[in-house]
């Protein structure tokens, strides 16, 4: 236990805590709006597209995360647009798009003389080597996606939640979609040293998933999802380095694992919520229908009366006079 205290004050353990709790805060707070939009899996795109943006820092000698950031975003805004127009071969450009990402960097990164261990550590993180230029990063990074995705939460829910209701109230849907993509690019990037870019989309979804086992409002799954992400990253950052003492685990699996688990613990929690709602409210409240009664009918209907019969739940309906009729004891229901 010593040897695990002694490993948490070294500085590159300090470095890697900070950003695994910048990272845990920052993607389930994109994810909570794809989730929304049901696009739980842009985040894997983007990752794959990422891996181009690194691997242009490994041949040009810029920093791979600054290169991965604006190669991820115009990505995600390409991503967006093919999905706005909608059509018909839309997910197979998607595909092309994922695919090709992840061909081309493994390809640039030959190109660039490096080794596919270099590449790996941005594929599945190494938080454990990051350096205190990439925690400044990260942190800037994290901190603005957190204050958008909080300070805008009312129109960005707005337009996942019903965008012909946002398009009335006078948002423009275009921009705000074209933002959550961005600021997804943004969250795949901060994360990659983290749990990686092929699995970053497992921590802005799965503690999104968790959370919404257990709360029934937007803003209460948001921050919980915040909260479970912050949980999951920094656990398994030092579950792993606990762990490490016996055998070689990495944080970045550990981390999502992590997240697994917290869905499937809460998983059954959700249900028994579920279940005790509607024992409590076992049927819909339905108002009364209030109709117009006519004691005095000159025609009695029937089924040879020549008048257009409607099924109207345990009777029928018959249209007189552009007004429907329903025979009712010794009155005639009119509407």
């Amino acid at each position: 236990m010593s040897g695990f205290l002694d490993l948490l004050g070294l500085p590159f353990m300090q470095r890697a805590l900070i950003a695994a709790l910048f990272t845990g805060l920052a993607a389930p707070a994109v994810g909570t709006y794809l989730v929304q939009r049901r696009l739980a899996l842009m985040g894997d795109g983007i990752g794959h597209v990422a891996v181009t943006g690194v691997a242009i820092g490994l041949l040009t000698g810029a920093s791979p995360t600054w290169t991965a950031v604006a190669v991820a975003a115009l990505g995600a805004i390409l991503i967006e647009v093919i999905r706005e127009r909608g059509h018909a071969n839309g997910d197979v450009a998607l595909a092309l798009l994922f695919y090709g990402g992840l061909a081309g960097g493994v390809l640039i990164t030959g190109l660039a003389g490096q080794s596919g261990a270099r590449l790996q550590q941005y594929l599945f993180g190494s938080i454990t080597t990051i350096s205190v230029g990439d925690v400044v990063v990260t942190m800037a990074l994290a901190a603005i996606v957190v204050l958008v995705c909080v300070g805008t939460a009312p129109q960005l829910f707005a337009v996942a939640q019903d965008q012909e209701f946002a398009r009335v109230a006078g948002l423009n849907i275009r921009v705000y979609n074209l933002l959550v993509a961005v600021l997804a690019a943004v969250s795949v990037t901060v994360a990659m040293r983290t749990v990686g870019l092929l699995l970053v989309s497992a921590l802005m979804v799965v503690p999104v998933a968790t959370a919404q086992q257990v709360s029934r409002s937007f803003r209460t799954t948001l921050a919980a999802a915040m909260l479970l992400g912050t949980l999951a990253s920094v656990g398994g950052l030092l579950l792993s380095a606990y762990a490490s003492f016996h055998a070689r685990v990495a944080p970045g699996p550990t981390i999502v694992l992590l997240a697994l688990a917290g869905f499937v613990v809460a998983w059954p929690l959700g249900a028994w919520l579920r279940s005790r709602r509607r024992l409590r409210e076992p049927f819909p409240v339905v108002e009364p229908v209030v109709h117009d009664t006519i004691d005095d009918h000159p025609h009695e209907h029937g089924e040879d009366c020549g008048h257009v019969g409607v099924p109207h739940g345990d009777h029928v309906d018959y249209v007189h006079d552009g007004h429907r009729h329903a025979a009712h004891g010794r009155h005639y229901d009119e509407h």
